[in-house]
């Protein structure tokens, strides 16, 4: 059996030097025994994967909504490919796989039904109460919402994990000032590796539900170059290719070109800043995790293109607007009438306030039970 002293000498002796080692952990707000076979940052991982709010992730918005089609991705299927692609990274760059892994399974656990329409929609109604943010929401998730264990609130997770939830930062995620997870510091290189992970994710499997859903179309693309010089070689190599065929190996083959280019640059900027502990990472006041230049300008008009032509698109605009309107009619009847909140959330009440409870009740549903308890709490002739 595995032990944990042979742990540690595997991450000493398998990980680079500024690699976060679960022996080197800051540890968790309620003190257990350390398992028998698994680090840390595993127990971690598997804390979360088990939660019912990594279940609920299933039927929670991507892009689409969960009843316009099987094909698309959720947040459940969003999640598992950041996590793999982080994983990829963070084994090249000789970081703490298990860390990286936990982080990216846990980043998205306290977002909305309905995707970032959701999100708005709870930050307006929340704004003179503290507001809404899913990252904050993710650590209340972990540390306070999930009831699993008899000896503490939470999932009780490690130090490193909690930093990595509430220091997540893309161009849709806000990092959240905590002064216990010491917002002034840079994260480690893990959390950096899924911030980044989470982009290469989202950029390339919306591209794909878009084509799929017929919203934007091939030739939308070919003024793209970074779509198009990939989409010449395997046109040229593979000469009567199916058109799925050929837009699966298109976006594989996106995913490799940016992830392959982020090993190297980030390679390149530890050699620069002479990076050799994870205090020399939180020292720096710029990440180290990126892109080389040429790739984020071969990136940069993929997004733009992506914002304008799906984000945006009026289908998805339609659905947006409409999502936001349940939320907010939801988040009303529970507000004037609090009785209809089940008894669980009503408890919770004299503790954390009636709107607080009211948002964490609609932010944990799942597009599924927020469309069935509007039908219960608006159809008249629906059974509550």
């Amino acid at each position: 059996m595995l032990t944990q002293n042979q742990i540690k000498t595997f991450e000493e002796k398998f990980m680079a030097p500024y690699a976060m080692k679960s022996h080197n952990s800051r540890g968790r707000i309620y003190k257990e025994p350390e398992h028998s076979y698994r680090s840390s940052y595993q127990r971690d991982r598997d804390r979360i994967i088990h939660s019912a709010a990594f279940r609920r992730l299933e039927y929670k918005t991507q892009v689409f909504v969960n009843h316009e089609g099987d094909y698309y991705r959720t947040r459940l299927t969003h999640t598992i490919e950041v996590a793999q692609i982080a994983r990829t990274i963070a084994q090249a760059l000789s970081l703490n796989t298990d860390l990286t892994e936990a982080i990216a399974l846990a980043h998205d656990l306290g977002h909305t039904p309905f995707g970032h329409a959701g999100e708005e929609a709870l930050n307006e109604l929340m704004a003179k109460s503290g507001g809404f943010n899913h990252n904050l929401q993710s650590l209340r998730v972990v540390d306070y919402l999930e009831e699993r264990y008899p000896d503490f609130t939470g999932l009780n997770l490690t130090w490193e994990v909690r930093e990595g939830i509430v220091k997540h930062s893309t161009a849709f995620d806000l990092p959240v000032k905590i002064k216990e997870l010491r917002p002034n510091e840079l994260p480690t290189l893990e959390t950096q590796v899924v911030d980044i992970a989470d982009e290469i994710a989202y950029d390339n499997h919306d591209l794909d539900d878009g084509l799929t859903s017929g919203m934007i179309s091939e030739a939308d693309l070919e003024n793209l170059e970074i779509w198009e010089e990939i989409n010449k070689k395997i046109s040229k190599k593979y000469f009567n290719i199916a058109p799925e065929k050929r837009k699966y190996l298109i976006i594989r083959s996106l995913i490799n070109l940016q992830a392959t280019d982020l090993i190297q640059k980030t390679e390149e900027n530890i050699k620069k800043f002479k990076i050799k502990t994870v205090q020399d990472i939180k020292k720096l006041n710029k990440k180290i995790v990126s892109f080389s230049p040429d790739m984020i300008n071969l990136r940069r008009p993929l997004r733009a293109f992506l914002m304008d032509k799906l984000y945006h698109h009026y289908r998805v605009m339609r659905m947006s607007i409409k999502e936001k309107r349940f939320i907010k009619e939801l988040f009303d009847v529970y507000l004037n009438n609090p009785e209809q909140l089940p008894t669980e959330s009503q408890n919770k009440i004299n503790k954390d306030g009636l709107k607080r409870v009211v948002c964490d009740y609609i932010a944990g549903m799942t597009d599924r039970c927020a469309l069935d308890e509007y039908k219960k709490l608006f159809n008249p002739y629906e059974k509550v």
